[in-house]
């Protein structure tokens, strides 16, 4: 689309929006029915898809981005109604007699951005909040997924009108094209680097947004962790999608005393994962394009290579790769890997590892492998970050009675389920005064004696 008919589609939701047709539940709710529903007959062309873009398998494909998304809706459809409700708080006594209550109401017109890494899941699973919550909204999923792009624009065009549910295909231009309009809400997911231009782009209409980034997340194991159990778990979450995971461990810092033996339980694992060569797996996956192929290959320090660095250009694999002896200087810790690259640093003192992470950037996640309590306690109570696991990695994602989003530089709102209800909702602070009494304190002439001690008896 052009930028002309990109600012009719708008205009065109925004009129439907004003009929009131999106905000019945029941509507809502036979609308997430729909998107269930052609979820699970579209499911062997999403798979397909998915594999064609990222070379995932049927397996992962469903486990990691269909089984999610249809967990999520389920668990909206449940609940919308009660998410829906107004909500009575406490009036203060200066307020008597009046009742006051919070109502979410839909925001309206919503734009929801989305990447290629987990190109299904991270476009259905906020479209389905935006319904839930009762707004309309466009769709721009990502340009290097084409071909789940593809199929989700086949899909939603099948069950819903684009007056209230739109996707828009194409790259930059686009992008830019859709930023321009003024929408009520952004949810954008992707790179630090493109959400600060989402956000100053936002900033142009004060529309609010919602950023889910990503950042450099820290797995830390202690020498109190199950280090068999430990390694079996890292190794499923940091090279589960070729690493092109936003809450993959992103790094490990291994207390120095058990650092061989994790750097063996690892080897052992991605051999019993992947196999003896994983670039033959045909169900391990690929790096999304060139581009990304040679930054990460750009990462890897071969002389610190302990397993894998390995790699086939044509196909656009790379080994799951270990390196040791990494420090802070080294190119790999200096951005975010995106890929199946595992620095491991050691440290000698927990407490020092605690201060480190206090002083960096906050990330979106990060992971403790530990039994000392004391250890999960610091980790609870004094590092920032948008969420994580004590002795497993990325699994509190897929949680909907939590929400999911960043913190600092790694993002701003959250999502899934209540949260994405929220997220795509404004509470409306409402009282509600009777008419049977009108309290005089706060009328002049203010001369009253009485209405003075009054005044100091309500607001004390």
């Amino acid at each position: 689309m052009n930028k002309e008919q990109i600012a009719a589609l708008r205009d065109k939701q925004r009129a439907y929006f004003q009929t009131g047709t999106t905000l019945p539940v029941a509507f809502r709710k036979e609308q997430l029915k729909k998107l269930y529903g052609a979820i699970v007959r579209y499911r062997p062309r999403i798979e397909q898809a998915l594999t064609a873009d990222l070379g995932k398998s049927p397996t992962e494909g469903y486990m990691c981005e269909i089984g999610m998304t249809l967990a999520e809706i389920t668990y909206i459809i449940r609940h919308v109604g009660a998410f829906s409700r107004k909500k009575t708080v406490a009036t203060p006594l200066a307020q008597f007699a009046s009742h006051s209550y919070v109502q979410p109401v839909p925001y309206g017109n919503t734009l929801i951005m989305s990447p290629w890494n987990y190109p299904f899941m991270l476009t259905v699973e906020p479209l389905a909040d935006a319904i839930a919550a009762g707004n309309t909204a466009i769709v721009k999923p990502a340009a290097y997924s084409p071909a789940t792009s593809k199929v989700i624009a086949e899909m939603l065009g099948e069950i819903f009108p684009e007056e209230y549910v739109a996707v828009v295909t194409g790259s930059r231009e686009e992008n830019n094209a859709l930023l321009d309009q003024r929408f009520d809400l952004v949810f954008f997911t992707g790179s630090q680097a493109v959400g600060r231009e989402v956000l100053r782009r936002c900033a142009e209409h004060l529309t609010p947004a919602v950023l889910e980034l990503g950042g450099k997340s820290p797995c830390i194991v202690d020498a109190t962790a199950d280090i068999p159990l430990a390694a079996k778990r890292i190794v499923f979450g940091k090279y589960l999608n070729c690493g092109q995971t936003c809450v993959a461990p992103d790094y490990i810092l291994c207390e120095r005393s058990v650092k061989d033996a994790f750097l063996r339980e690892v080897k052992k694992q991605i051999g019993a994962q992947f196999g003896a060569d994983p670039l033959t797996n045909p169900d391990y996956g690929k790096i999304i394009n060139r581009k990304h192929f040679d930054r990460i290959m750009g990462l890897i320090d071969p002389e610190k290579v302990v397993h894998g660095g390995n790699a086939d250009a044509e196909s656009l694999r790379i080994a799951p790769t270990v390196m040791d002896g990494v420090t802070e200087n080294d190119p790999v810790m200096r951005e975010e890997i995106f890929g199946p690259v595992m620095p491991v640093l050691v440290f000698d003192d927990f407490g020092t590892v605690i201060e480190r992470l206090k002083q960096a950037e906050r990330p979106l996640a990060a992971y403790l492998f530990t039994s000392d309590k004391a250890h999960r306690d610091r980790y609870d109570k004094e590092l920032a970050f948008g969420g994580g696991c004590v002795n497993d990695v990325i699994i509190h994602l897929a949680t909907s009675g939590m929400g999911f989003g960043g913190v600092g530089a790694s993002g701003m709102g959250a999502y899934h389920g209540k949260a994405g209800f929220d997220a795509f909702s404004h509470k409306k602070s409402v009282i509600d005064k009777k008419t049977w009494l009108d309290l005089p304190m706060r009328y002049q002439p203010y001369t009253s004696k009485l209405n003075q001690k009054l005044l100091e008896l309500f607001l004390k």
